[in-house]
Order: C-alpha cells, then structure tokens, then sequence
C-alpha cells in the first residue's frame, strides 16, 4: 500500500478537517503500532514460565500470590490510562509516548533490581503504569488517521503482527531461564523497552489534529463529557473489558492449568503459543472481512459463538469428560473468535470521537483495562485445581458483553450492519 494510502483513508465526520499525513510507510507505521500495544501482552506473557522461579527466590508459597505479578502489572496499566490521553490532546502524542516509555523502563530496571517480593509487585505497578502510554497514544494515533472499518482493518493488521511476539514469549521466556534466573525475563523487557522507545521517537511524527493545523481544542471537562456521555464510546468500551477480563483470567492461571492440571512441564510455552496464535490468524480475516461486512455484523456474531463455546467449555468441565486436548481445542476456538471481537469492539468504541481521540482512547482503555483486570482477577483466584473456574468466567464475560451490546444497539443491530444514514455520506459506515 502507498504512503498516501494513509493520509487519503477516507472522509471523517467533518470533511473540510483532512487528517495528517505519515512520511513513514504503511507497513512500518502497522509494525510500529503493533510493537506499541504489545509491550503490555509481552511484559506479562514472558514472564508466565518464570513465576514459580520467582515464588521460590522470593518467598511467595502461594501459587494464587504468585498471579499478583499480572495483576499488579495491570492496575498499574489500567491507572495510567487515565492521564495519558487527555495528555496527548494537550501536549501532543510524541512526548507523551515517550515519557511512558522512559517509565516503563525504569520500572523494569526496579524489577531487575527487586529484592523482595513486594518490591517486585512496586516495580510491576510502575511498569503497567508506564505501559498504558503506548497503548494509548497508539490507539489514538490510529483514530488520528483512520475511521470506521478502516480502523477497525488497521487495528487488525496491527493485533496480528503484535500477537505473534507474545505467542513466542513463553518460549522465550522458558529459553531465558535456561541459561540465566528469572531476572532475565526483565532484562529482556528491558532492551525492548530501549529499542521501541529509539524506534518511535526517530520515526513516529506528531499525528494530533490540533497540532497539525492548530484548530482550537476542547477544554479538559469538554473532552471528558465527549466521551463518558456518549453511549456508543462507553457501552463499547465496557463490552470489550468483559472480553478482556475472560482473556486475562486466561493468561494468568495458564500455568497453573497446563503444568499442574495437565502436567505439560516445558511444553507449557509451545502449547500457550499454539492456543494464542489463532487470534493472529482471526485479525487477518478480519481485516479481509469487516470491509464487506461492517464491525457490528463480523463481532457481534463472533460474540454469540463465543458464548456458545464458552457453554460448552463449562458443561465438559462440570461433568468431567474434558481433557487436555478438549480443552485445548475449545480454548483455540474462543480466542480464534476473540480475535474478531476484540478489535472491532474498539474501533467502534473509539468511532464517534474522531476529534477527541486522547481522551476518548484514555477513558476506553481504562474502562476496559479495569474491568478485565477486575473479572479477569477474581476468575483467576477462583482456581481451584480445576478449569471450572476458568470456563464459567468465559461464559459469565460473555454473557456480559452480550447484554451491554443489546443495551446499546438492540437485537435489531445485532450482528446486522448499520445503513449509512443519508447525512453521513461522508462518514465511513460501521
């Protein structure tokens, strides 16, 4: 795709407001917006192998304590979320990516240096707060470019290039401990942290529309109104908390499941990897398919048949019948359908705030980051030696979703595409 590609995406809702143009190519503005929100999934999924090691050393008997390392990280995540939109609508988005970033890093170098446990967990709240930056202002910079499918089909493309280095991540994070302690994890992190921030800080320009062609912006309590009060934006971004607590209750009892229930030992990594993986496969059909078919059609039938499996998943489980390649395989099939869900249900969250993008992305990520860290925390200290737990949140999440996205776009939208309306030729249609 040409570079003008990205400048000439399509009209917005105020179509004398072009958006701004990158001098950096379509392929490398995907890599780099997908090497932005991947540090999040990274920062945890490499570390999964590792968390026995660091039970050990640190004196942390608890397996469910031991989960404490995700979920910190993610109420770190979630609290930064909050001030770096409104930020990059203020200051622009290239110095607040980058003061996120220079905090991840020190985070991670305190996490290198932890000598007990809750010094760790400190360490790890410092990190997710540092990580919420790129997460945002990646989104929002999309939002500067994109609209409609075409950001929810950029937003695939980008899901399925960042899904393959977290898929790696636990065999990476497995490799490390075989030649050095768990702090190698964090090291790791650490010259990624360095790298994206050099990366991004060379070749990411200023996207911001106030900054582009100095239009007068929204004052903070405007800004925030524009977002919490508009149904859509809200409805959407809590749907996709749910679906994200179902997968973060996932990532943080893996381990306990695969190795303790399962007893995979090492092949825990490459069995992780395999299961996450499928969601990269979705993303790139959904980038073929949501232009066709529009974002509500292609995730809102993705959520039924989530909620179907999910129901199956927890009927194998409650009568005994699962085992592990059952397991696996419905697991496979839930993310393969989340991989439809989850960048659709942002794209639409994030639709009606074209000109408020920062705030609209922070109030979103959030929301939805503290939802899922919330679900996906008490899902996964419900384990209890079996995936029961598991299989209920899935469908308890689902079930959610369901009823938030009713509440909003009634069985009458319900995975049906919108009609343009007459007075929104301009507007790219969901």
């Amino acid at each position: 795709m040409e570079r003008r590609e990205l400048a000439g995406h399509g009209a917005t809702a105020e179509p004398d407001r072009r958006p701004p143009a990158l001098t950096i190519s379509f392929v490398e503005f995907v890599a780099l917006v997908a090497a932005l929100t991947a540090i999040t999934a990274l920062s945890i999924d490499i570390m999964l192998p590792a968390l026995p090691a660091i039970g050990t050393a640190l004196g942390v008997n608890s397996e469910n304590d031991r989960q404490l390392v995700v979920i910190l990280y993610m109420a770190g995540f979630a609290a930064g979320q909050l001030v770096y939109g409104p930020l990059s609508d203020r200051f622009g988005r290239r110095p607040v990516l980058l003061s996120g970033l220079a905090i991840f890093v020190a985070g991670t170098l305190g996490a290198v240096m932890a000598g007990s446990f809750d010094g760790l967990l400190l360490a790890r709240l410092i990190q997710g707060l540092g990580a919420a930056s790129p997460r945002i202002v990646a989104v929002a910079v999309v939002r500067d470019l994109y609209s409609g499918r075409q950001m929810a089909r950029v937003m695939s493309f980008a899901m399925m290039v960042f899904i393959i280095i977290p898929v790696l991540a636990p065999s990476a994070g497995q490799a490390l401990l075989h030649v050095g302690d768990w702090r190698w994890t964090f090291y790791a992190l650490l010259i990624l942290g360095v790298a994206i921030s050099i990366w991004a800080g060379m070749r990411l320009p200023e996207t911001s529309r106030g900054f582009q062609d100095g239009a007068p912006r929204l004052s903070l309590s405007q800004s925030f109104k524009q977002a919490v009060f508009e149904s859509q934006t809200i409805a959407y971004g809590a749907a996709g908390g749910f679906m994200f607590g179902s997968l973060l209750a996932y990532v943080a009892s893996a381990q306990q499941i695969f190795v303790d229930i399962f007893d995979l030992g090492q092949m825990f990594p490459i069995v992780f990897g395999a299961v996450a993986s499928v969601m990269a496969v979705a993303s790139f059909i959904n980038a073929r398919l949501v232009g066709r078919l529009g974002m509500r059609c292609v995730s809102h039938t993705a959520l039924a048949g989530f909620l179907v499996v999910s129901l199956l998943l927890a009927a194998t489980e409650a009568v005994g019948i699962a085992n592990l390649v059952t397991f696996v395989g419905l697991v496979a099939i839930l993310f393969f359908l989340f991989g439809f869900i989850a960048p659709n249900f942002n794209a639409l969250a994030m639709e009606p705030q074209g000109e408020n993008a920062g705030m609209a992305s922070s109030v979103i990520g959030s929301l939805s980051t503290a939802i899922g860290a919330i679900a996906g925390g008490l899902i996964g200290r419900s384990f209890d030696g079996t995936a029961l737990p598991l299989a209920l949140g899935f469908a308890g999440c689902s079930l959610i979703t369901v009823a938030i996205v009713l509440s909003v776009d009634g069985r009458r939208h319900f995975a049906r595409p919108r009609r343009r309306a007459a007075n929104e030729v301009s507007r790219l249609d969901v």
